[in-house]
């Protein structure tokens, strides 16, 4: 199987498909691709214009997936172990659940209140709106940080205290949120903070992060 991810690296999408397959041990090859515009071929198999995008040479055209949540569904169906989708149903429901939280609630927050104002705003040469950031740290993240908080318990992982796509679907923004030089107050919510660490320490995680991280290295808030 010869795969290729079409994207860009500090995208929380494509680094949550990239550190899936990884844990799979699915080798793949990352192009990069600018969407800002996206080129024409790229909008024919990404209609959304977002990405990743995974093609799968061995396959005959139309051998692409648009959309990190069902490139990790194939990945899971072309290689079942170790698995990151719970054979439990009720498990399966909630994994898919904190699939779509991450995909959403926590992308918005974090992509458009943190670092787009702070670090994306720092690599297209543009002044730090470090007001909009800190507005969003003080009220949107901290409903964020209690609901995860409440959802993981006790426990190291959200779903059946075992490493799912639950986890890796939310800690993917939070290295998003780091390259702006923000986490959670680890005073504050103890076992948030741990479970991030926990997951972002991780072998597949950590090697996309120290990919990123000369790229990052001055953008954080001032």
């Amino acid at each position: 199987m010869a795969l290729i991810i079409y994207g860009m690296g500090p995208s929380p999408f494509v680094r949550k498909a990239r550190v899936v397959l990884t844990e799979k041990g699915m080798d793949y090859t990352l192009e990069n691709v600018n969407i800002f515009p996206a080129p024409d071929w790229f909008t024919e198999i990404s209609p959304l214009k977002r990405i990743p995008v995974l093609r799968d040479t061995d396959r005959p055209e139309p051998n692409t997936i648009a959309d990190s949540s069902s490139i990790c569904a194939y990945a899971e169906q072309q290689t079942p172990t170790p698995a990151f989708y719970p054979a439990d149903g009720f498990d399966r429901g909630r994994a898919c659940w904190f699939e779509e939280y991450g995909d959403t609630e926590v992308a918005a927050a974090v992509g458009m209140g943190v670092f787009r104002p702070i670090a994306l705003a720092a690599l297209m040469g543009k002044e730090q709106d470090t007001a909009a950031a800190e507005k969003t740290m003080n009220e949107r993240m901290p409903v964020i940080f209690d609901y995860l908080t409440k959802e993981l318990g006790a426990n190291d992982y959200l779903v059946g205290n075992t490493f799912s796509i639950a986890d890796v679907s939310i800690a993917t923004h939070f290295v998003n949120l780091q390259h702006a030089g923000y986490k959670p107050d680890p005073a504050r919510w103890p076992t948030f903070a741990a479970f991030i660490e926990r997951v972002l320490s991780r072998p597949s995680f950590k090697a996309l992060i120290d990919e990123e991280a000369p790229s990052f290295a001055k953008t954080r808030a001032a």
